[in-house]
Parts: C-alpha cells; sequence; structure tokens
C-alpha cells in the first residue's frame, strides 16, 4: 500500500505541473484550482508514504516520477520536442528510480 501511495504522490506532482501549464501564469482559474489540488493531493500522499518509508527513499522516487512524467506530459501533451540526448537521461533517471527502489 506504501508504493501505491508513492506513486499516487508521484501522479499528483505530475498533474499539478500539467495543470499550471495550461493555467497561463494562473491566469486560467479553474486551471489554477486544479494545480494547487493537485498539489495538496500529491504532498498528502507523499506524507502518508514517508510514514513507512524513508525520506531518503521516498522523496527522490516522488521527484523522479514527478520529473519522468512532467518530460512525457510534455511531450505528448504539449508536443515539446525532446531530443534524443534528452531521452537518454530520461531513461538514466528511470534506472535511478527502479535502482533506489531495488535497493531500500
Amino acid at each position: 500500500m506504501v508504493w501505491l501511495e508513492l506513486f499516487l504522490a508521484g501522479l499528483g506532482e505530475v498533474f499539478w505541473s500539467a495543470m499550471m501549464k495550461l493555467s497561463k501564469g494562473f491566469t486560467r482559474v479553474s486551471y489554477s484550482v486544479l494545480t494547487v489540488i493537485g498539489m495538496i493531493l500529491s504532498f498528502y500522499f507523499l506524507i502518508k508514504a514517508t510514514k513507512k518509508l524513508d525520506l531518503s527513499l521516498a522523496y527522490p522516487i516522488w521527484t523522479g516520477i514527478g520529473t519522468l512524467g512532467s518530460v512525457l506530459v510534455g511531450s505528448f501533451l504539449f508536443q515539446e520536442s525532446i531530443s534524443l540526448t534528452k531521452w537518454f537521461f530520461v531513461i538514466l533517471l528511470l534506472v535511478g528510480i527502479i535502482g533506489l527502489k531495488v535497493s531500500k
């Protein structure tokens, strides 16, 4: 259950970052509200996860999921160009997240 909470926290991170982009600098109220809701949910699940997981494990995985997800959302949803070099480093990030999980 704790890993699900951490994964949900990471998804919340991806959600709020996408909503922040759609809010156009917090000028669109509905997306601005969704940004704040996403932040609250992301922190809520992170707090729940850190009750059972070490911070040194939970926090980097949370930010890694958020980073990886935001890169993918930026690429696929917002048609942001991602070079082969950037994809290489995204894969390294994924390897690092998996490495942290298996080395717990």
